[in-house]
């Protein structure tokens, strides 16, 4: 069905457009199940819905979704887990279903603690390193957008993934809308729910507990040790520990583990007013209540190199992701209903060996290095308070220094900076020739209203902890499993919930078989 904006949210109507398409009284429609709604705006902006239609005929099946019920497992085998992000949380569900009982270690705060630690990261006045937008219950994605498109459909069930988020009180919208978002406002209660039924299932949550070694024997893991020095023990250890938690890394790399420098991207958030951008896709003024603000996904080719958006966050605001001292680090967030004023992306250039060929000295955290000090130079450009160094677009394209900004919805601030001083010559020359290919996609995008912002580097990891991929396990260390984004595995929420699922069942003596070719397509 082809639907007005008004029209789309409303089943009702959809009653009266499926009776009028297929020629059949509306009382002889008994239910209409939806299956995909998606906005097209190449010409006349309407929404296109797929759907089953019930004609003199009841739905076979209860249209609610309800909780499923998960077993006892407190005196189950436990497995631990270390991270209690998508990757973590998902395993832990897994673990539950299948007789195992889960052990999250997480060095961040539960989800409402994390909110007071963002405020005063938000106010410029302190960055707790272990409780930011980075770490904490929920991992990075809870207080982002809560994007949940994943191209990873070949790696595990998408649909149980949605699922399980709409048992755990996110909108029945996510399992028909083509890109579907929940929003930082609505992600905090979702991730709390998510842990108590993993409590009152048995399962165990330690809260401020930073992993700092492991316990092995005999090239076996047997568990691990906390930043207090407590041991947990267990046969079976889940590494879900995300991007940026650079010690790990350098825990296993004490213990001799394998682990690789990889490819990651780098570059600048963006933001335009929302409606400049709603202008530009819609074609109208004003796109009024009923169409979402306009979001945008633009690719392009630089000098032989991928330039691409990241995270796009519609009417969204752009965060500091840092977490540490002495780093600057934007990332972007947006609410449920998308209302800000602003829309921001990450546009990014994909960083490839050559580039961090000059860091080889440092082995496999040579990539690590090239985005570490990249971002030591946008906090020392920025100043204190983790002020956020910027340009105008049209400046930034001109060589030119800014002499004012435009008003942001940065909260910490911006700081004047000219951005060649801060990224590689080999991301500000594609940035720019890719700036020009996207103003020819999208007439109006190239504009000094549009400010950049640095840096965002934070888009995958740039380590790699080598895993076997039929067993999901380190091929050095048995029953040590790294997984999700942090492992280099996946990429955002959907993916990561994946791959902590699979690894999940592998334990179980169970496994989900890609398809041939589809292992490190992420």
């Amino acid at each position: 069905m082809k639907l007005n904006p008004a029209d789309a949210g409303d089943p009702v109507r959809w009653k009266h457009h499926a009776a009028s398409l297929l020629g059949v009284p509306k009382g002889r429609i008994y239910h209409i199940q939806p299956l995909k709604r998606s906005l097209d705006a190449r010409q006349k902006v309407v929404f296109r819905l797929k759907a089953e239609i019930y004609i003199g005929e009841h739905y076979p099946q209860d249209e609610r979704i309800i909780k499923r019920s998960y077993p006892d497992v407190s005196h189950r085998p436990p497995v631990i887990i270390v991270g209690a992000g998508p990757a973590g949380l998902f395993a832990a569900l897994t673990l539950i279903g299948n007789g195992f009982r889960p052990v999250i270690l997480e060095r961040g705060k539960d989800v409402k603690s994390r909110k007071y630690d963002i405020s005063l990261l938000n106010r410029g006045e302190r960055l707790n390193g272990d409780s930011n937008y980075c770490f904490g219950e929920g991992g990075a994605g809870t207080y982002s957008d809560g994007k949940l498109y994943t191209r990873s459909t070949k790696r595990g069930d998408v649909a149980s993934v949605l699922r399980t988020l709409v048992e755990h009180g996110a909108s029945d919208d996510i399992l028909i809308d083509a890109h579907a978002h929940i929003g930082t406002d609505k992600l905090p209660n979702i991730i709390a729910s998510i842990r108590r039924t993993i409590l009152e299932s048995g399962g165990e949550f330690y809260f401020n507990c930073r992993v700092s070694g492991l316990i092995t024997a005999r090239g076996k893991i047997k568990g691990v040790i906390d930043q207090n020095g407590q041991e947990f023990m267990a046969p079976h250890v889940i590494l879900a520990t995300g991007h940026s938690a650079r010690d790990v890394y350098q825990m296993l790399m004490d213990h001799g583990l394998l682990i690789e420098a990889k490819p990651f991207a780098l570059g600048v958030r963006i933001e335009h007013p929302q409606q400049l951008i709603d202008s530009i896709q819609y074609r109208m003024p004003d796109r009024g209540e009923h169409i979402p603000a306009a979001s945008y996904s633009l690719v392009t080719q630089a000098a032989g190199r991928g330039v691409f958006s990241f995270c796009m966050c519609p009417g969204g605001t752009i965060v500091p992701a840092a977490t540490a001292e002495g780093e600057m680090v934007v990332n972007g967030m947006s609410n449920s209903k998308r209302n800000s004023a602003y829309a921001n992306s990450g546009i990014v250039v994909a960083v490839e060996e050559s580039d961090w060929h000059s860091y080889m000295d440092d082995g496999p955290f040579a990539a690590l290095r090239l985005q570490q000090e990249t971002e030591s130079k946008a906090w020392s450009a920025g100043g204190t308070s983790f002020g956020s160094p910027a340009q105008r677009m049209v400046d930034f394209m001109n060589d030119t220094f800014s002499n004012t900004l435009p008003v942001c919805s940065y909260h910490p601030g911006l700081v004047s900076v000219e951005l060649k001083e801060i990224l590689p010559a080999f991301v500000t020359d594609r940035l720019r020739v890719a700036f020009e290919a996207f103003d020819r996609k999208m007439k109006g995008y190239l504009t000094n209203e549009a400010v950049l912002t640095a840096v965002e580097s934070r888009t995958s990891s740039p380590v790699r902890i080598f895993r076997d991929e039929k067993s999901l396990m380190h091929p050095q260390m048995k029953g040590l499993y790294p997984c999700g984004e942090g492992a280099g595995y996946a990429g955002g929420i959907v993916s990561s919930a994946m791959d902590g699922q699979r690894v999940a069942l592998a334990i179980a003596g169970k496994s989900f078989a890609p398809v041939p070719g589809t292992e490190d397509k992420y």
